[in-house]
Formats: C-alpha cells, sequence, structure tokens
C-alpha cells in the first residue's frame, strides 16, 4: 500500500491545482484543460482525482 504522506502530498497538489483552477476561472482560463492538452477524458480524471483529494482533506480534517 502507498505511504500516507505520499497521498498527503498527491492529494495537497491536486487541491493546489483545482483551487488554481477555480481562481483562474475569473480569467477565463481552464488550468484543467491547459494540464489535459485539452483531452476531454483526461480532463475528466483531473477533476475526478480533484475531487478524491478533497475528500481526503474532508476525511483528514474531521480525524483529527
Amino acid at each position: 500500500m502507498a505511504n500516507t504522506d505520499t497521498i498527503d502530498l498527491v492529494a495537497k497538489i491536486l487541491l493546489i491545482i483545482g483551487g488554481l483552477n477555480w481562481g483562474l476561472f475569473i480569467f477565463g482560463v481552464n488550468l484543467v484543460t491547459i494540464i489535459s492538452f485539452g483531452v476531454d477524458i483526461v480532463a475528466k480524471i483531473v477533476y475526478g482525482l480533484v475531487a478524491v483529494a478533497a475528500i481526503i482533506a474532508l476525511v483528514k480534517l474531521f480525524k483529527k
């Protein structure tokens, strides 16, 4: 099984991507589309991973 520190790091990176995506949306820029090179299925996977990262962060928030 993966190291929890690695999972936490990946979750934090994905949450940063999600937050930046929302922030850049104000200027009409979609960071996920840029990262995925416009490939729709890759963008959906990134959005899904960001959602999973948010769930991980939420669970950790209430565990402490």
